[in-house]
């Protein structure tokens, strides 16, 4: 038997089925962390009349968003 793999040696082991969903659900993590956290820095923009919040928002949803990405699909 070899180590890490089902004693049916189909070679699946440790490796993750892969749904051709994943790809969509993955797209869309990354445009709604960018819509939402974009979005709610534009409001802030303009209820403060500033102009670099949105920005802010910009990459705290980005980062968010891949953060969510990578515990959901990256982690073996």
């Amino acid at each position: 038997m070899a180590e890490g793999g089902p004693a049916d040696g189909s070679g699946q082991g440790r490796r993750r089925r892969t749904d051709p969903g994943d790809a969509w659900s993955i797209l869309g993590y990354l445009l709604s962390g960018l819509f939402v956290w974009g979005g709610a820095g534009l409001l802030v923009d303009r209820w403060l009349g500033t102009r670099f919040v949105v920005l802010i928002g910009l990459l705290v949803g980005m980062a968010t968003s891949i953060y969510i990405v990578y515990v959901r699909y990256g982690r073996p």
